[in-house]
């Protein structure tokens, strides 16, 4: 039997090298995954009605659109009249673009985002970070309220994502521009999709540096935090006893109903992610109880200060400067 595995060892060392071998050809034929043109026509239309980029972009999940009130300069839009945005009917996901400063820096924030569960398809849950990005985001901070797996956990303590489980798995960069990029791009800071096998070269699509300076953020504001693994699920239902006991086994620490596709998406894109999750439940197998929406809305509010301190940690990083042409 160690005979047999061994073959079978040299078998898939010899379809690794085949593999690495593809890609590199591949690497002569790239494309690079850009906003759609309905992307950057709404940021044109955003700046003509008097906005402006931002090298930062920002998603406000459930309960956390206040978030915005400490920025400066601040001017905002129904997202309706970008002609590009899906208007969410989710509670308390205001549908608006928010430009402003903080710090001397810009960044436009988007009050909510559209879910799955409300009937939307999967290329109108990427067009937020796709407007984000054409008004010129190099950095994003995704946020969100989530269910929290461990028994440990509390109400109110954040999870600054570190990676994400994807149980919906559809192809949540189909819809956006491919760009084709000529010769070799060996050293490219952009992920890039190869024709060939149509895979990202590279999955960490949580960026450890923002990982490390939003953990750092929340215990210099004594806010209680932690790094996990956030699970993503269409909805709208919550989960069942069997289903949070097979998160916990597959290395979930929270569970929700969005910022995934957002994820990949922005990734793609070639921009810098952080993403944080608000537990505002607990969930327990043995100890089931009912989760009421404006519950989860309150518990959130209540982590505006601490999700205000990850955002102004990734703003302090950031080089006082004019933010990256529309795409």
């Amino acid at each position: 039997m160690r005979h047999e595995r061994g073959e079978h060892n040299g078998e898939v060392a010899r379809d690794e090298q085949e593999m690495d071998s593809s890609n590199l050809s591949a690497l002569m034929c790239q494309q690079r995954i850009a906003p759609r043109a309905g992307a950057i026509a709404a940021a044109e239309r955003i700046l003509a009605a008097g906005g402006s980029r931002g090298s930062i972009g920002l998603v406000l999940g459930t309960g956390l659109g206040e978030v915005v009130s400490g920025l400066q300069n601040i001017w905002s839009l129904d997202g309706r009249q970008t002609q590009w945005l899906p208007q969410s009917r989710a509670m308390s996901h205001a549908g608006r673009v928010v430009c402003g400063t903080l710090n001397g820096r810009s960044l436009v924030a988007l009050q909510g985002r559209a879910h799955s569960y409300e009937g939307f398809a999967p290329e109108m849950l990427t067009r937020g970070v796709e407007l984000l990005a054409a008004l010129g985001a190099s950095t994003i901070l995704l946020t969100n309220a989530s269910g929290g797996l461990h028994p440990s956990m509390q109400r109110g303590e954040l999870v600054v994502l570190s990676g994400h489980i994807d149980f919906v798995r559809k192809a949540w960069t189909k819809a956006l521009e491919r760009e084709p990029i000529a010769g070799p791009v060996a050293g490219h800071a952009t992920p890039l999709l190869t024709r060939e096998t149509g895979r990202l070269l590279g999955s960490c699509y949580y960026d450890p540096q923002l990982v490390d300076l939003a953990l750092a953020a929340t215990w210099h504001g004594d806010t209680l935090a932690r790094q996990g693994v956030y699970a993503y699920f269409l909805g709208p239902s919550y989960e069942t006893r069997a289903e949070y006991r097979m998160l916990r086994r597959c290395g979930a620490d929270v569970v929700g109903m969005s910022t995934v596709p957002e994820a990949i998406a922005a990734h793609s894109m070639g921009l810098r992610v952080a993403a944080v999750s608000i537990v505002t439940n607990v969930a327990l197998p043995d100890a089931i109880r009912k989760v009421d929406a404006s519950d989860v809305c309150c518990v959130a509010q209540d982590c505006v200060a601490g999700v205000w301190s990850i955002l102004e940690a990734i703003v302090n990083r950031q080089p006082i400067s004019s933010p990256l042409p529309a795409l």
